[in-house]
């Protein structure tokens, strides 16, 4: 029996330059995909996983995240005398029970593998989850799930990946694969962050979900900067790596990265077109604006 991850780590201290000036008083996170913050959909994604503790990396500016996950008081109360009571439900659902959240500012911007540590004493000596909100993955079952049958199966440290065009590689993290052990799951031999193309050691590219275990944390405090002077959470892995297994999953879904304009846009678009309360008037629109 391998020890169950109880908790879940969320970056969400970046600044969202890429979406400026939306992102001027607004975190990116709180973008919305249809009805939705992005942020709403990981820690959604957690929950059906069965994660009891969602912690929160934040930094200046990300206070919209802390209420969106607590009690409107003034909101709620407004409804109920209202009588709204499918709206009062919608909100009930998106909020952690009592003591389920936390929150840790990085303070400075020195990379996800620094905000990862920043969660440490948070998350203690046990397992955690690991999730970048920005890469929004829809799937008839959520990555998270999936990837818990596999650590029931392997243990170790499980890492989501899917396949790109070998010429983008070099905007990912890519995983050097050393064996197969069937239901998509391989173990893994290396990694790299970014690397150049002809040097990439396949196409399979990290997708934003991790399970990891709390020994990253002691890496992740001695790792010093790597690409981009940032310390980088893949530098922290590869050492990680002489002493634990890592494992690959590549789950059933689709990823959209919302923290890039098309992906925001191809996300918003391919989720209200699986919403049945929406895909009935929005798809002729769509058909509309397409043969223009």
């Amino acid at each position: 029996m391998h020890k169950k991850p109880r908790k879940a780590v969320f970056p969400v201290a970046g600044l969202g330059t890429r979406f400026l000036p939306a992102t001027k008083a607004i975190p990116k996170e709180m973008l919305t995909v249809v009805d939705r913050p992005v942020i709403q959909y990981a820690v959604d994604e957690a929950v059906e996983a069965g994660i009891e503790h969602f912690v929160f990396v934040t930094g200046r500016g990300k206070g919209a995240i802390e209420d969106h996950f607590d009690l409107a008081y003034e909101l709620e109360a407004t409804l109920k005398a209202r009588g709204k009571t499918a709206e009062i439900a919608q909100l009930e659902v998106t909020r952690p029970a009592a003591g389920a959240a936390s929150f840790v500012r990085q303070q400075e911007p020195l990379g996800l593998g620094h905000a990862v540590w920043c969660a440490r004493d948070i998350v203690g000596n046990e397992p955690f989850a690991l999730a970048l909100p920005d890469m929004l993955i829809h799937a008839p079952r959520g990555c998270f799930a999936q990837m818990m049958d596999v650590y029931a199966r392997h243990g170790g440290n499980i890492i989501a990946v899917e396949e790109v065009p070998r010429e983008h590689v070099n905007r990912y993290g890519v995983v050097a694969l050393a064996g197969d052990l069937g239901n998509a799951t391989h173990r893994i031999s290396g990694m790299v962050e970014k690397p150049k193309i002809e040097d990439a050691p396949s196409n399979l590219i990290v997708s934003g979900r991790y399970i990891l275990q709390p020994e990253i944390f002691a890496k992740l405090q001695t790792q010093k900067p790597g690409a981009g002077g940032e310390i980088q959470l893949t530098d922290a892995m590869v050492a990680l790596m002489a002493g634990q297994d890592f494992y690959s999953y590549r789950f059933e879904g689709t990823t959209y990265d919302c923290g890039d304009k098309i992906g925001f846009l191809a996300a918003n678009v391919a989720l209200a077109l699986a919403r049945a309360d929406i895909e009935p008037k929005f798809r002729p629109i769509l058909e509309k604006l397409s043969k223009r």
